[in-house]
């Protein structure tokens, strides 16, 4: 079972590492790294993942795995990512985005007319690509699974690794990895966090925002 990982520049190294933490665990797993260009690619949190392979050396993955990051309009316009998608979610089972990196499945075209969830403060943005956005850690519609925010990735790929080897084989992977969430503050979500921690969290994306303009 071939799992493509889209690495990029600038992407949240969580979204990435979280759901391959429990994709890579799944029986028969077979990891490939790609990129546009193949080399390391610098994460948000200063350490760089090493993309192995060229798109076009993967042009039938089992599964695709896209993350997320702060500025996605390099990877939404990079017309390899684009045509690669487009080409390889028609041979896919399973087509799964973390957090913004829905925004790219969007770009492809992948989401029209489909639910489909992402970050909180990216929501909306997925009506843009024809979808229809859904406030849920984690969404299926068809063949494309799409997480939340960022933690919500370790969710998705849980469910997703649910779909692919059973349920008994994806609760076995949450134990050994031990992910039995109990967060110290009530602060998760739009819906829960108190309002100093939702402005400072706007000021936030504002700026980076304006940064990536």
């Amino acid at each position: 079972m071939k799992i493509a990982l889209l690495l990029f520049d600038g992407m949240t190294a969580l979204d990435a590492i979280g759901p391959l933490q429990v994709l890579s665990a799944l029986p028969g797993a077979e990891v490939f790294p790609v990129a546009s260009a193949p080399g390391p690619k610098r994460t948000d949190a200063g350490v760089a993942l090493l993309a192995e392979h060229m798109l076009a050396a993967v042009p039938r993955p089992d599964i695709i795995l896209v993350p997320g990051g702060m500025n996605m309009r390099p990877v939404m316009t990079d017309p390899l990512v684009i045509e690669w998608l487009t080409r390889a979610h028609a041979t896919t089972t399973w087509t799964a985005s973390v957090c913004t990196g829905a925004l790219v499945l969007g770009a492809a075209g992948l989401l029209r007319g489909l639910r489909a969830t992402t970050h909180w403060a990216a929501l909306g943005a997925l009506r843009d690509f024809g979808a229809e956005p859904v406030e849920e850690r984690t969404v299926r519609d068809g063949k494309v699974i799409t997480g939340a925010g960022v933690s919500a990735g370790i969710d998705m790929a849980l469910r997703l690794a649910a779909l692919v080897a059973g349920e008994s084989v994806a609760q076995t992977i949450q134990l050994m990895i031990e992910y039995d969430p109990a967060p110290p503050f009530r602060a998760g979500s739009p819906a829960t966090a108190p309002a100093e921690a939702m402005d400072r969290a706007m000021r936030l994306f504002a700026r980076a925002a304006g940064a990536a303009a």
